[in-house]
């Protein structure tokens, strides 16, 4: 489903065609409305990801079609009218699933992260092959009249000592809403956080300061507090979420809840979700989840072609079609939410994520400046083999650790917390690590073994005399490393005030992928 704002004009797209089976909607002020009958849209989800126990690598169930034939039934049988996906991929045919939950009436909203293209909250980055990842993703998905939201992030930031992480996300968020923007669309893009006391106020507020242009879409919370049949809206504190989000300004939504420690779950928190208490503030939510999986949450257990109902599937039935939200149309709805300051930075505040975000990742700025090096990586590639791709990362590491606290190493490292970020520190890995030899070449004036760096450098001769005109050329998108010309990797850097940190987290990202293999 296209999401188009109501304050936005109609604008012909030359995408392929794709049939209408559900109306499209349009977000205005807090709320989701049907463009085509002004009723106020309330999420009746799941979050959805079959395989995902299988292996940690990338699975994407919206491409195979056998596992969406087996599972239609069931999502009918539910009464969901929408889906959360977490991992897909840009490369697959999506078109069979996509219109068999099209015919269903059933909405898509997409992650646009995996497990390994997305940002380290250990030891955060944005580069050039993220957002050219997230930008194929979402001109894949963009053709279908279904999707109706992306996600920027899940639980990113999920404690006091990574919020920093928070300001990457937001700068991609950024960007992918520019990139919808250039194609004449308007879906919405927004992020989905736990619920952490310490700083749940923080991140709301955070994602939703500052340019429109910066601002979340919507926000999503990922709410587990409401545990067993004893509970209420005052006791589980579902009271206190929805007070902190009362005259807020974009829509608000559960994209994860369903607590486990009582079981069967009989999921009374869905009559409040749908409830008066709720309704003015929430649009509803994803129930987590449909697979079953060893932390005991799925309505489903999967096996192959063959699908069986667990012991909670007919309560969570039974409890969504008991609800019948009120609602609002959308001429008679006049919105009132105001947006939020941004929150202040430092450790009294539990807060270290800087309103200044990093630049927007360009190609154009990273070859420019690979051109004008003169000590090189020797590898084009990152390998993939995970063997390869911890020694690869280690070397990497050493590189950094022995350079940058003796050179200055600004150019390619970040602070999310002062808002300061290289000219360089987007461009992707081995870019990076590129500019970090020719610095030490430079510095020792090119003398003998100066880029060997125990075989992992080369000396080569520049195309370019200088970089002094790269940073100035930021007429460049980012480009996945799937498909791309570019150098291949994602991986993150940091630096003290001085730049001359030791950067082993340049490869501590490479090393936490290997392990995902």
């Amino acid at each position: 489903m296209r999401i188009s704002f109501a304050s936005s004009t109609a604008i012909a797209l030359g995408l392929a065609a794709q049939a209408a089976a559900i109306d499209p909607l349009v977000v205005k002020g807090s709320k989701w409305f049907n463009k085509n009958t002004g009723k106020q849209f309330y999420v009746k989800g799941i979050d959805y990801q079959p395989d995902i126990i299988l292996t940690n690598a990338v699975r994407d169930p919206l491409a195979d079609l056998a596992g969406c034939k087996r599972d239609l039934p069931f999502l009918k049988d539910l009464g969901v009218n929408a889906i959360r996906v977490y991992q897909t991929e840009p490369f697959g045919d999506h078109d069979g699933c996509m219109q068999l939950l099209a015919d269903a009436g059933i909405y898509v909203m997409l992650d646009l992260s995996t497990p390994t293209e997305t940002i380290n909250r250990d030891s955060p980055l944005y580069d050039v092959n993220l957002l050219g990842y997230y930008q194929q993703k979402v001109d894949a998905f963009s053709k279908y009249d279904n999707v109706f939201g992306f996600l920027a992030g899940n639980e990113a930031t999920n404690q006091v000592n990574n919020t920093d992480t928070s300001a990457f996300v937001k700068a991609a968020l950024r960007d992918v809403k520019a990139h919808i923007k250039s194609k004449g669309l308007s879906i919405p893009v927004g992020y989905a956080t736990n619920d952490d006391a310490d700083i749940r106020w923080q991140l709301q507020t955070y994602f939703d300061c500052g340019k429109a242009e910066e601002q979340a879409d919507f926000y999503g919370i990922n709410l587990y507090e409401w545990c067993g049949a004893e509970a209420t809206f005052e006791s589980s504190g579902y009271v206190d979420v929805v007070k902190n989000f009362t005259n807020w300004d974009v829509p608000v939504l559960l994209t994860e809840y369903g607590c486990n420690l009582v079981t069967p779950r009989t999921f009374p928190e869905v009559a409040a979700i749908y409830g008066k208490n709720m309704t003015g503030v929430f649009s509803g939510g994803f129930v987590y989840e449909y697979v079953e999986e060893d932390n005991n949450y799925g309505l489903v257990t999967v096996s192959g072609t063959k699908a069986t109902k667990t012991a909670d599937y007919d309560y969570f039935k039974k409890a969504l079609a008991a609800v019948n939200p009120s609602s609002v149309s959308m001429s008679s709805y006049t919105p009132s939410g105001k947006q939020h300051s941004c929150p202040s930075v430092g450790a009294s505040n539990n807060w270290l994520a800087s309103s200044t975000l990093p630049p927007t990742p360009s190609n154009t700025t990273c070859e420019c400046m690979f051109k004008s090096l003169k000590c090189v990586s020797k590898t084009d590639t990152i390998p993939t083999n995970a063997g390869d791709l911890k020694t690869f990362g280690a070397k990497v590491a050493g590189i950094y650790d022995t350079v940058c606290s003796k050179t200055d190493c600004r150019a390619v490292t970040t602070d999310g917390t002062k808002g300061v970020y290289g000219k360089y520190s987007f461009c992707d890995d081995l870019q990076r690590v590129s500019w970090v030899m020719n610095a030490w070449y430079e510095e020792q004036r090119g003398i003998n073994g100066s880029c060997d760096f125990s075989g992992f450098g080369t000396v080569v001769e520049a195309s370019s005399s200088d970089d002094s005109k790269c940073s100035d050329q930021n007429n460049g998108s980012g480009s996945s490393s799937k498909g791309s010309d570019s150098k291949s990797g994602s991986g993150s850097s940091s630096s003290d005030a001085s730049g001359k940190a030791a950067l082993s987290a340049g490869a501590a990202v490479i090393v936490a992928a290997a392990m995902l293999f």
